[in-house]
């Protein structure tokens, strides 16, 4: 099988990060965030060291430069989703943020009562909840594409949900639980095919792993988050078609967002400032220029391939575990590096905390998909996520201190 990177190359990649020069722990919890390369870290002080001035509030060098430096990220970044113009890329805080927004400001555009929202029962909560709340206020109704064991969900299923009130349908292009790939692209040509219906893609897991082209997808509208893809905390991205952000009303109010302002009201900037109130985090989108850089450099077919070799390791190590169960399909293309399971007899903290003591991070509870974990009949499961990065000796020293876990917690194998 083709490994994609090399493990001497993995060695001297691994250089490129501090944590992995000065920590030894096995870092399996990159579904939550990644760790940071110092190509990145460099950027963010080298932009407060000589750049740092408030972005579009000077006319001085000082702050022109600042300027260029955020709206020559927000260029990378354009070009890295093939998005049509840069103007089409609001940065926020991170995927969450940029869900809210988009739930909020078309909600306010589009839902009236009686109308629908479609969800799928995979989604983390932060492309959940928002279309809960904006389905409430506006007296809408949420509906569920419900998922059979593995993760799948059927073209089908979506196409005998959306009647003539669907309005929006928002979807996750990679479940942060089972690591499936959802065919988004089908979904979105399915929905625009039935009618003017706006479709919303999560992207915070498949972004840092697969090539994006939004063009190419057909979405309406794309969020992710920098911090799972190298990037600093605190950034994040909403890409939306323009003819919808010029439509949205404002979602913050404030600072910079506006071309005037009197006693009876205001005139908003043109997108995609009118949604970047108040100073905005300059530092950040530099780190997300920059960690885009890095992963370019690699290759994203590099990466995949690389993922899925260690994955087959993972999914084959643990199906020779006794006890462990497995959530998600039964084949590594279908995890992407993301593998939650259950161990009999022991709670997944349990779990979580016996790998904590062998230097292993991982994660254990609901990840953010309680309604998906009820769904399944799992109360919560421990989360071991993979990067490019982790090497083949942290795959099996994982695997062998799961294989030890119901023995430290008294149980006979």
């Amino acid at each position: 099988m083709n490994k994609g990177i090399e493990a001497q190359e993995i060695l001297q990649i691994r250089q490129d990060f501090p944590l992995f020069r000065n920590d030894p722990v096995i870092y399996l919890d990159n579904s939550a965030t990644t760790q940071k390369p110092d190509a990145v870290l460099n950027a963010v002080s080298e932009f407060y060291g000589h750049d740092n001035a408030n972005p579009f509030r000077g006319i001085y060098d000082l702050s022109e430069r600042a300027t260029e430096r955020y709206e020559a990220a927000r260029e990378t970044v354009s070009k890295f989703i093939h998005a049509e113009s840069p103007s089409e890329i609001v940065f926020t805080r991170n995927a969450s943020e940029s869900l809210n927004l988009a739930a909020n400001c078309l909600a306010e555009l589009l839902l009236q009562p009686g109308d629908e929202v479609i969800v799928t029962i995979v989604e983390h909560h932060s492309n959940f909840l928002p279309w809960l709340q904006a389905a409430k206020r506006h007296g809408a109704t949420l509906k569920f594409l419900e998922c059979d064991a593995t993760g799948e969900i059927p073209l089908e299923a979506l196409e005998e949900a959306i009647t003539d009130r669907t309005r929006l349908v928002t979807m996750t292009q990679m479940s942060n639980v089972f690591g499936r790939e959802y065919d988004v692209k089908a979904a979105a040509a399915l929905c625009h095919s039935k009618g003017d219906i706006v479709v919303i893609a999560d992207g915070s897991q498949s972004v840092p792993h697969i090539k994006v082209d939004v063009q190419d997808l057909g979405v309406d509208f794309l969020a992710f988050s920098g911090h799972k893809m190298l990037a600093p905390m605190g950034i994040g991205v909403l890409w939306g078609k323009k003819k919808w952000l010029d439509a949205m009303p404002p979602f913050l109010f404030g600072g910079e967002m506006i071309q005037s302002v009197s006693r009876e009201g205001a005139v908003y900037a043109e997108v995609p400032h009118k949604f970047e109130a108040g100073t905005v985090n300059a530092g950040g989108a530099v780190g997300l220029e920059d960690a885009i850089h890095y992963i370019e450099q690699i290759g994203f077919d590099r990466i995949r391939q690389r993922e899925e070799y260690l994955s087959t390791l993972m999914l084959e190590g643990i199906k020779r575990i006794p006890h462990v169960h497995l959530l998600g399909a039964d084949t590594p293309e279908q995890h992407h590096g993301i593998f939650s399971f259950t161990v009999d007899d022991v709670h997944p903290h349990d779990v979580s905390a016996i790998l904590a003591d062998a230097s292993i991070a991982v994660r254990a509870g609901h990840h953010c998909a309680q309604p998906l974990l009820q769904h399944l009949g799992v109360n919560a499961t421990t989360r071991a996520s993979l990067a490019f990065y982790n090497t083949e000796a942290e795959v099996e020293a994982f695997l062998k201190t799961l294989r030890e876990v119901r023995s430290q917690m008294g149980y006979a194998e």
